[in-house]
Parts: structure tokens; sequence; C-alpha cells
């Protein structure tokens, strides 16, 4: 028996990736589930729209700290502890939320929210690193990165159904709801998976000497560099696509959230592939392929608006471009997490911030370079574009494939 994982029954492995997976979505779900109901609550505020983009900005903030904190902290005192405590902030702060009487208030709330949810992606991650690894844990890992690349495409179509049958303080009950559900879990189907003895290794029992050891790592900050890249791009296709298809293409509300469900699917399927090839050829090879995939979709995306192809001629490299965000999330993971077992919380943690900060600042951009002209497909997929060859350069300048190891059986 290699890992603590290989003696799991398949049936304990399942109940993990179902409860583990829910965890992790808990975070793009915070983020992204009321992003519909930002009209509804600049009228009931009386405020401008900045104004309520500050909420987003605030959750986002907490998100990106709290990971920066609990993830080195899981590594110092195990995983249980900090993946129940944080939970139980986010309830607190949810409910506080749904009651907020000013945007203040709201806006507070919203940051510990943001704070609370971040709990589960990390210790997530982590708790899979304890148990698996080799194949096997790039198998466990596709499945979180399946959620992880899903949840914040999903997120704002539950959040416009749940609008639909209840005013906004009800989407802050539900997620209220779903991280208590999510606490309970934690308490009775999460076991700690960090030993003791691995709690003080020598050079990492700080929270800066596990920062230390993960971003001593060359193949690791290389990966950092691509994820947060691929995960900009996927953010900038969010931020643009509601004014790209609906103000532009002139879709309603519903054929819009039938193309997010058809993109949605781009990225299981990348996710699902990925897995696989990962395992054969290794990560760092599918990640040489599907940077790629991204620089060419997106570039055809811009080609394709140039020649004035129209609705199709942005929407069929766009799914390719998804599907190729699926196949790059769980190699991501694999090569940041596989390598530092030992700080796996701290990898795990920088991984997550990196991403969501990064696409945080760099998705607005859309909107600045589109600036008097309005979106579209050129302005949205330029960016994309840009994203890719960042990620590109430092998959063979940082990570350099050939220099990485495939991973054990």
């Amino acid at each position: 028996m290699l890992h603590p994982g290989d003696a799991i029954s398949n049936a304990r492995r399942v109940l993990y990736i179902i409860v583990l997976g829910a965890l992790t979505a808990l975070g793009p779900f915070t983020i992204d589930l009321y992003l519909p109901a930002f009209p509804v609550l600049e009228q009931d505020f009386n405020t401008t729209s900045a104004a309520i983009q500050l909420t987003l900005t605030g959750t986002m903030i907490g998100f990106a700290v709290g990971q920066l904190v609990v993830g080195p902290l899981s590594d110092k005192v195990g995983r249980r502890i900090p993946l129940i405590v944080v939970t139980a902030l986010h309830v607190l702060a949810s409910i506080a939320a749904a009651v907020a009487p000013d945007l203040l208030l709201l806006g507070g709330t919203r940051v510990l929210m943001g704070v609370g949810a971040a709990a589960g992606g990390v210790v997530a991650m982590a708790i899979v690193r304890d148990l698996f690894g080799g194949r096997r844990l790039v198998v466990m890992l596709s499945r979180l990165a399946l959620v992880s690349g899903v949840a914040p495409v999903v997120a704002p179509l539950i959040g416009s159904w749940l609008l639909g049958i209840m005013p906004w303080r009800g989407i802050f009950v539900v997620l209220a709801g779903y991280g208590a559900v999510m606490l309970l879990c934690a308490m009775l189907f999460i076991p700690e998976t960090l030993p003791k003895e691995r709690r003080n290794d020598r050079g990492s029992t700080t929270i800066w000497q596990r920062y230390r050891s993960v971003f001593s790592d060359r193949v690791f900050v290389g990966v950092l560099i691509i994820g947060a890249m691929t995960f900009s791009g996927l953010f900038s296709y969010l931020s643009a696509s509601p004014f790209l298809f609906q103000e532009t293409h002139g879709l309603n509300a519903q054929e819009y959230g039938w193309l997010f469900a058809a993109n949605s699917v781009g990225v299981v399927v990348g996710v699902q592939v990925a897995s696989r090839l990962a395992a054969r050829f290794g990560p760092q090879w599918v990640l040489a392929f599907s940077t790629a995939v991204l620089l060419v979709s997106g570039a055809a995306i811009v080609l394709d608006d140039q020649l004035g192809l129209g609705f199709w001629g942005t929407v069929i490299p766009l799914f390719v471009f998804m599907t190729a965000c699926g196949f790059s999330f769980p190699c991501v993971q694999v090569l940041a997490l596989d390598r530092h077992g030992k700080a796996a919380g701290t990898a795990a943690s920088v991984l997550g911030a990196s991403n969501n900060g990064v696409a945080a600042i760099i998705s607005p951009v859309v909107g600045l370079i589109s600036a008097g002209a309005g979106i579209t497909a050129t302005t949205m997929a330029s960016v994309m574009v840009g994203c890719a060859v960042i990620g590109i350069l430092a998959l063979w300048l940082v990570v350099r494939p050939r220099t990485v190891g495939m991973l054990n059986p």
C-alpha cells in the first residue's frame, strides 16, 4: 500500500468525492449565486451598480485571504478543525447577509462569507493529497477540478432561477442552508487525514516556511501561473458573455442559459478526458496540448469576428476554448499538489487564491478595452489570447515539461 487511500473501499471513495466536491463548490456558489440579483440590489438600496459590484470584490478578497490563511493552518493543526470552524463562519455570515439592513453591512458580511467559503476547496484538495498519490491522485483531483470548473458557470443560472421564486435575501438563506449541510457532512463523514507526526516536519513548521517550500519549487510556480491564466481566460468569458450574447447577438435569458449549459459540457468533457490522458502520458504534456488549444481557439474567435462570421463563428471556437480549460484544470492541480504532500494545504491555498485573485483583476480588462465601443467577440477573445500566451510561456520557460518526471503508478 503506497498511500492511505489505497485501502479505502470504492463506496467510501465515492462518498469522499461527493462530499469534497460539494465543499469545493461552496466557494464558487458563494461568489456567483447572487450575481443575477445585482439590478434588484441596486434598486433596493438606491445606489449605483459600481457600489453593488464592490460587494463582489469584497467576497473575492475574503475568499483569497481566507485560502491563504486556512491552507497553511490546516498543515499545522490538521484538516478538520479549520474546515469546521471556517464553514461555521460561512453559515453565520450568510444569515447576517440575508438580514443586512444596508449596503455597508451587506458588504461586510460578504467579505466574511468569502472567508468562510475558503476552507472547502483548499481543505478538500489537501485531504485528497493526504490520501492519494500517483495516478489515483489524478483521478480524484479531476473530480474536484470538474466541480471548480463547472460551478462558476452554472451558479448564475441557479441564482436566476432562485430569484424567480424568492426575493434576493432568500439566496443568502439558501447559501446558509448549503453551508450548514456541508458543516454537518464535514463533522460526520470527513476524518482527520493529516497524522500528527506530519504536522511538525523539519523546515516546515511555520506558515512562512511552508510558503517558502512551495514557492522555491520552479514547477509549482510555473503551474501556478498557468492555472491563474486559464482561470482568467474563463472569467473573461463569464464577465463579457452577458453583454456579448444578449445585447450584440440578441439572445434572451433562456437562450443564454442554454449556451452556458453547452459550454459547461465542454468543461466536463475536458476534465474527464484529461484525467485519463494525464495518468498515461503525464499532466505536463496534457498542459502542452491544452495551452496551445487555448491560444488557437481564442485567436479563431478574433479572426471569425473580424471576418464577420457572426454568432456561430464565436460559439464554436468558444466551446473549444472551454473544453481546453477543462483539460487544464486537473493537470494544474496534480502538478501543484503531487510534489508537495507535506504542505498540501499551503499549496492548495496558494493555487486557489491566485486563480481567483488574478481572475478578479484580469476579467474586468474586457470592459476597459471596450469602453465606449461596447463589448465584442474580438475584445473578449483578445484577453483570452493574452492569457493563453502567458500560460504557454510559463509552461515552456518555467515548468519545462521535459524536466518533469512521470507520475508514480
